[in-house]
């Protein structure tokens, strides 16, 4: 049976076909979800993908949080599905509590829109299952609010847990501690800046986005299979 995943659009969101191009040929079926959705039965993992959210009023993704549908990818991650946030995805994820810390302005307040470099620090994420920690991708990333921070505790907490899943080797942002993504307890919920949809093909100059979109598709279909035999 072919694992679906649920791709979220909120009003705003613009990376949601990009998301789907980049899984597609990994051999599930990526569909599109409208934010008013209440019910994700039938997924397999969720994917909050970037873009503008309800306009990033007020701050990002502080109105996305209240959509109907969060409380399904609540519900998702609470069962131990693969939940990821990319961009303005891992802000909702923010907003919504289902990861620590915030995403602020970047230092300098300069919008970046470049490819990067990160270092994959915790394997066997929902993103980075198989994933070596030493692994260095080349990520782009587009974002003027990618800046990650969180107080003292917290970051000794995500520190001390192995909850950091990606530092930038070339902080481009000023995110506290290098931070390009993070994860809950279990590792099913993954946040990063970086796009990895966006270096899904050489011809976009990278492919490294497929490790982690592999590891998605495998977190998916890992779980498909448990419900199947559960039920």
């Amino acid at each position: 049976m072919t694992s679906r995943i649920a791709v979220v659009v909120f009003p705003g969101t613009n990376c949601e076909h990009d998301v789907v191009r980049a899984l597609t040929p990994l051999g599930v079926d990526a569909e599109l979800v409208w934010h008013a959705t209440t019910d994700l039965a039938g997924f397999d993992a969720v994917v909050l993908p970037g873009g503008f959210a309800h306009g990033d009023y007020l701050r990002p993704g502080a109105l996305a949080r209240f959509s109907p549908v969060m409380g399904a990818v609540a519900a998702m991650a609470g069962d131990g599905a693969p939940v990821i946030g990319i961009c303005n995805g891992f802000q909702v994820l923010t907003e919504a509590g289902l990861l620590p810390g915030a995403l602020q302005k970047n230092a300098g307040l300069r919008f970046v829109c470049t490819t990067t470099t990160i270092r994959v620090e915790r394997t066997g994420t929902a993103l980075t299952g198989g994933v070596p920690a030493g692994t260095e991708l080349r990520i782009p990333i587009n974002h003027f609010e990618g800046n990650y921070t969180c107080d003292a505790q917290t970051l000794a907490q995500l520190q001390a847990e192995d909850r950091i899943v990606f530092r930038y080797t070339d902080n481009p942002n000023g995110s506290v501690d290098d931070i390009a993504g993070v994860c809950n307890p279990a590792g099913n919920v993954v946040g990063l800046m970086p796009h990895p949809e966006r270096a899904s093909d050489e011809l976009l100059g990278s492919a490294d986005g497929l490790v982690l979109l592999g590891s998605l598709v495998a977190a998916a279909a890992a779980g498909d299979v448990r419900r199947r035999h559960s039920a």
